[in-house]
């Protein structure tokens, strides 16, 4: 992580902070405060103290990842160089705002969903930023959700579009059985009740129910407890679920809710650094 935060910075600063070397004396140092504008939940804090310990700036955190904030809390202070803290504050709080946003959405709905369905998980998906993926998958989870896959090598997802080129989902499952070490799980996508039981009868160890309805849901999980296949599989819905109707999906009786919205569409939380000191 610690090489891609300086990347990101080394990215964004260029050859140089024309602005502030213009402007500031290499010797000034500074104090500032990140202060958050409105009310959620944080995250990027963790974040934010690696990038200060790599560029030498002494901290303090009054808020931690997961805490909830409201408009005006102090977050952090921060001392030392004012070039440098100048140079590296844009990305500090574009993580920051971004991961938050992440983390408060998710509260929300997971609020949303568990008041009708308590022991249900809100999990993200892998619809998130290419070269941001820890960091949205991190911020699902200070929002109390399941970062779901991290990654390609996480786990065995069998999509539409592997069994379009491989042939049904038996043989599917059968094939990476054999090709694919016993301590990964192995979840299939599938978009109707048929499917659903085939794919646990066959071996899948989570069956995503995709683009489903919640009364095709309903039923589908009725014919499973009747083939006492129930009990056999993780029952995952996903597919068009927002803040509308996760509740109508929640109440269903599956046990993950998985949903893009949650990082794709996460609104940015307002956050600012302000200098308090500058020793000039």
């Amino acid at each position: 992580m610690k090489n891609a935060l300086r990347h990101m910075i080394e990215e964004d600063i260029g050859f140089e902070d024309i602005t502030t070397n213009a402007l500031i004396s290499p010797e000034i140092d500074a104090r500032a405060e990140i202060i958050s504008r409105v009310g959620g939940i944080i995250a990027g804090v963790g974040v934010a103290e690696t990038i200060f310990n790599e560029f030498g700036l002494k901290y303090s955190t009054y808020k931690s990842d997961g805490d909830l904030i409201h408009s005006g809390d102090v977050i952090m202070l921060i001392e030392g160089n004012a070039r440098v803290l100048l140079s590296v504050e844009r990305t500090v709080l574009n993580l920051m705002m971004g991961m938050s946003g992440i983390a408060t959405l998710t509260s929300k709905m997971v609020a949303k969903a568990t008041a009708v369905n308590k022991n249900i998980i809100i999990a993200g998906t892998r619809k998130t930023t290419p070269g941001l993926q820890f960091f949205e998958k991190s911020a699902v989870k200070f929002g109390g959700g399941d970062p779901h896959r991290f990654r390609l090598d996480d786990c065995v997802m069998i999509k539409d579009n592997h069994r379009a080129m491989v042939g049904d989902i038996a043989q599917a499952i059968k094939i990476v059985r054999k090709n694919v070490s016993f301590t990964k799980k192995i979840e299939v996508e599938v978009e109707n009740m048929e499917d659903a039981i085939l794919a646990s009868k066959t071996g899948a160890d989570i069956v995503m129910l995709d683009n489903m309805e919640p009364h095709e849901i309903e039923s589908t999980l009725n014919e499973l407890n009747n083939l006492n296949l129930r009990e056999n599989v993780i029952i995952e819905a996903s597919g068009g679920i927002n803040p509308d109707n996760i509740a109508q999906y929640a109440s269903t009786g599956v046990n993950v809710i998985s949903m893009g919205f949650i990082t794709h569409s996460a609104p940015a939380i307002d956050i600012s650094l302000e200098i308090t000191f500058n020793e000039s």
